[in-house]
Formats: C-alpha cells, structure tokens, sequence
C-alpha cells in the first residue's frame, strides 16, 4: 500500500471520529468507509465504522466489520463487544455470548482496557438473559398453547409496525432519528403487552407459567455463576471466594479496578451467602439448569437476570 494512502485514511478516520462525537452517525460510517477503501488492513477502521453502525442499528453492517476486524487483528476486544451487541439485536443470543465473553477475557488480561470490565460484564449477562428467555418461552408455550398463539400474533404486529416505519425511513417520508424514536415507542409497547399478557398467564397457573430468573447479585462478576461461598473487597463487590482466590493467584490486583488486592484483604459476605443459600433451596427444581454443552470449556449458567 503506498504511504500516501495510509495518511490519507488516517485524515478520513480523524474526519470520522469528529462526526461520531457530533452524533452525526451517518457522516461519520461514510467516512470510515471512505478510509477502509485507503487501508483495507487496519482492523480499527472496521470497529470505527462498526460502532457507527451500531448507532445507526446497522446490525449486519456491525456483524460484517466486527469479522473482518478480527481476522486481521485476533485478539480484538472492541470487535468481539461490538458483535455481541449485533447479534443480541438480530436474537442470535448463543453467538452472542460466546463473543461478549471473549470481549470480556480480552478486557479482564488487558491492563490498557480494564476500565471496560463493568461494561462488557453487564454485556454477558445481558446475553445470558436473552439465552435464557428463548428457553423460558419454548418451555412456557409447550405448557400453554393459546398463550403462543397470543405472543405469536403480538410479534407479528409488531415486526409489521417496525418494518412499516423501516420503509417509511428508506423512503424519506420520516426522519431516522424519528424513525428510530419510533420504533423504541413500539418495542415498548410491544414489551409491555408481553409482559402483561405473561403475568395474566402466570397469575391463573404460577406454578408453570412465572418466568424464572436468578438475580444479578447472586453472580459471580468472573465465572458468570451462582456464588456459593461468596467473599467481598475493599471496593465493595463480591465474587465467589474460589474464583477469586485463583484469578489472585494469577495476578494480585481487582478484577475490574486493576488496585492491589491480596487473599488477606478478602472478607466473607454472610449475608449474600445466607441470600444465595436460600435461593438455591428455594429453587431446587430447576436452577441447576445450564447452557446447552459448555462455553469456552467451562459449564455456564443460563438464567441470569440483568437490569
């Protein structure tokens, strides 16, 4: 590649990276792409135009960028955080939370990007939830049949309304801005009636139709499983003390903050011990249910909540 060009998408990437702090998304992927047709080998321009795109709810667009960008450069946590984010929005949970998870390994072995740990964290568990909600539903519509023929036709209507709003923005009779405000309106709608018509459901027959879930509290923020024995820091959060025992092993310092810590500073959590403890009695029946096969070698628990 002549010199020449590498200078040139730098100046495009620059112009690009304006227009994105602005929140002009589309000036901004325009000229990221402009910059990719200069260097095509630079693995950042794919994850600069890929999180223009995932403004712009681009997801393929996203999903494309994020492979290319990790073909060229592996171990590329921004691209891993960025597809997991397009494939929960196209309800491809599983591949998801492979990539958020490797997003989040990534992070946790980088000192140069642990500032991101909380986030993508957050990320997992929003693609374990989404993993365990596909699940919940099959097993819930198995057990009443009218009620999937209920949040059937309330998906119908509303991926119509949604892609009755996408034409309307294609064809410049809306504003995207307004276009996606929009179809935010409906997914709430869409949501709510979901909810409500669940909790009708669940209310005439508890013992089959309440949706479960394991609360966020009760995870370990490292293996993304239920504590058992659970041990809090000098910051205030908790992790499973075996869990964390070994990653201080590896490395003294806090998994998300990077500050010294020892085996020393640990402190049990009775009370979120007693909490964890209690659920797991409580729900003997089906917490032991876990993701299908393993995940990155490890058992992984499926039914996590996030807010």
């Amino acid at each position: 590649m002549p010199p020449g060009n590498e200078y040139a998408a730098e100046q495009l990437k620059n112009q690009g990276n304006a227009h994105f702090k602005d929140g002009d998304y589309g000036t901004a992927e325009t000229f990221y792409s402009q910059a990719i047709q200069k260097n095509s080998k630079n693995p950042l321009l794919f994850t600069n135009r890929a999180n223009a795109r995932l403004k712009l709810e681009k997801w393929e667009g996203v999903i494309d960028d994020c492979i290319r960008s990790i073909e060229l450069m592996k171990e590329n946590m921004k691209a891993f955080f960025y597809l997991a984010q397009a494939q929960l929005a196209i309800n491809h949970p599983n591949e998801a939370l492979s990539s958020a998870l490797m997003a989040y390994e990534l992070c946790t072995n980088s000192s140069q990007q642990t500032s991101n740990a909380a986030t993508i964290s957050a990320l997992v568990l929003k693609a374990k939830k989404a993993k365990w909600e596909i699940r919940e539903r099959d097993r819930i519509r198995r057990r009443a049949d009218l009620l999937s023929e209920l949040e059937a036709k309330l998906e119908e209507d509303y991926k119509k309304d949604v892609h009755e709003i996408e034409d309307r923005i294609a064809s410049g009779s809306v504003g995207t801005i307004e276009g996606q405000e929009e179809k935010a309106d409906r997914k709430k709608e869409y949501d709510d009636k979901i909810n409500d018509l669940r909790t009708a459901f669940a209310l005439s027959d508890p013992e089959n139709l309440k949706l479960r879930e394991v609360p966020d509290y009760l995870v370990d923020g490292i293996t993304f499983e239920i504590m058992h024995d659970p041990v809090v820091t000098r910051n205030g959060r908790s992790y499973e003390r075996a869990t964390l025992i070994e990653h201080l092993k590896r490395s003294p310092t806090d998994p998300l903050t990077r500050e010294t810590l020892t085996i020393g500073d640990l402190r049990p959590n009775m009370a979120l011990r007693e909490a964890c403890t209690e659920f797991m009695e409580r729900n003997s029946g089906w917490v032991y249910d876990c993701v299908d096969g393993e995940v990155d070698g490890d058992t992984r628990w499926a039914h996590l909540s996030c807010t």
